[in-house]
């Protein structure tokens, strides 16, 4: 792993938004670079030595109704169940990988919970976080790049993104 604030060090402009973000919600936690990849729960969790729970993965899906970008934040060890979601959303559609870079700024991968930059205008993501997160006292979420991850706890993140906390895993 790398300082992302060595001076020296460049950065894609996805993790900078990523970084910025958590610096203006004072984390104590600054994100770090991998080494490898981490486009995945399981590639992120072995680079880390933790848990697959311990991943706070970006989930995206496509709101039929308004084509509103709706973002599931659920542990790496578990599914989205789409009912239990729609439930909170309305019925839903998949979101392709242009269609997640457009409403999020970020490519599939490195999708972070925070530090959105819509390319097209449209409205920040519809937000929630699942409760299973919280099983843990640490977790790591991607930070704009698929080799940029951020740690917090399951509080802070839902301080961080003021989204709701919700059952939203297949049992």
């Amino acid at each position: 792993m790398s300082d992302p604030n060595d001076k020296d060090t460049r950065h894609p402009e996805g993790f900078e938004r990523v970084r910025e973000a958590l610096l203006q919600r004072q984390h104590g936690h600054a994100p770090l670079w991998l080494e490898v990849a981490a486009r995945t729960s399981q590639e992120a969790a072995d680079a880390l030595g933790v848990s697959l729970g311990q991943i706070a993965k970006s989930v995206v899906f496509k709101r039929k109704s308004d084509e509103q970008a709706v973002l599931v934040i659920a542990s790496g060890d578990r599914r989205v169940d789409e009912k239990k979601l729609q439930a909170h959303t309305g019925p839903l559609g998949r979101a392709d990988a242009d269609y997640v870079k457009a409403r999020t700024g970020f490519s599939i991968g490195g999708v972070s919970p925070l530090g959105f930059a819509p390319l097209d205008g449209a409205a920040a993501p519809l937000l929630f976080v699942d409760r299973e997160l919280f099983r843990f006292d640490q977790i790591w979420a991607a930070a704009g790049h698929p080799n940029g991850v951020f740690r917090m706890t399951p509080d802070e993140l839902a301080q961080l993104t003021g989204a709701p906390i919700i059952d939203v895993v297949q049992s």
